[in-house]
This record gives C-alpha cells, structure tokens and sequence, in this order.
C-alpha cells in the first residue's frame, strides 16, 4: 500500500477513554484529566469514557481493560508513571499490551528533554496496543498529560488506528 492510499483508510474521528490514576484527587478537581478531555474535544474528537481509580493495579488493569473492550478505540491514562513507590501504572498496563509502541515513550522522553533536561529520564510514558486499542500511558502533571496528548497522541491517533483497527 502507498502511502496516499494509506492515509485515505485513516478515520477522521477516534473514540477516547480517559483514566486518571490517582489517590489524592477526585474527577471533580482532575485538572491533567480535563486537559487531556478538551485538548481530544478540540481536536475533534470524543471522549466516551471517562474514570478515575487510586494507585492500585489491579483497578488500574480492569478499569483499562474495560475501555478497551466496550467502546473507546484508544485510551489516555495519566498519573502513575513515576518511579515512586505508589506509581504502578506501567507494570499494570505493560502486561496487558499485545504490542509494545516503544517510539512513543523515546519521543516523549526527547521532547521532554527540550523543556525541562537530563530530568526527563525519569518520564516512564509508554504506549502499547491491547488487542486493537492503543494505549497511551502519561505523566500525571497536567503539563506531561496535555503536552504528551497534544504533541503525540492527537497527532498520530489516526494513523495508529489505521494500523491497529480491523479492516
């Protein structure tokens, strides 16, 4: 397939579930999850899932799973991707995944690199595939969770899902 045919099978819209991972804030005062929400609205496309569960893996890994099997085509978790003891987001994501998307976290961490230096080592974002839904798991900080959604996911949520979703 070239690649204009290619980006003609891309959809114009995608379905977004948004997790947040967090024991000290509610979905009443999210600012990283309302930012990743209005930066998907405002680029057009929806939001049909929206939850917030504590720093647990196992709420992590059924919450997630959930999305993926009823509804949204790709999912945006924030929160619990530090090396603090609490952060288990990425061991309870990254079993989950068929498929690892390792160029995401790399980017990230380059990117990051620009703004704030050798701290962005520390960043553990990664992304995968579960079955045909990507997941994209952020820095809980609203600036890592809008930055990774706005310069990486939306950007390139189209053409994941051409390759990830069933023809």
């Amino acid at each position: 397939m070239t690649a204009p045919d290619h980006l003609e099978d891309e959809p114009d819209e995608a379905a977004f579930g948004v997790l947040t991972v967090s024991t000290s804030r509610t979905l009443e005062d999210d600012r990283s999850g309302d930012a990743i929400v209005q930066a998907i609205e405002d680029d057009g496309h929806r939001v049909v899932a929206r939850e917030l569960v504590g720093d647990d893996r196992e709420a992590i890994r059924t919450t997630v799973l959930t999305m993926a099997e009823t509804g949204p085509e790709a999912v945006v978790v924030t929160g619990g991707t530090g090396l603090g003891p609490d952060d288990v987001t990425v061991e309870a994501v990254a079993p989950l995944c068929d498929r690892a998307i390792p160029g995401f976290g790399e980017l990230f961490r380059l990117l990051s690199y620009e703004d704030i230096g050798p701290n962005a080592l520390l960043s553990r974002a990664r992304a995968g595939v579960i079955e045909t839904v990507p997941v994209f798991c952020l820095p809980g900080s609203t600036q890592g969770a809008t930055f990774g959604t706005t310069e990486l996911v939306l950007p390139t949520i189209t053409h994941v899902l051409a390759h990830t979703q069933p023809d």
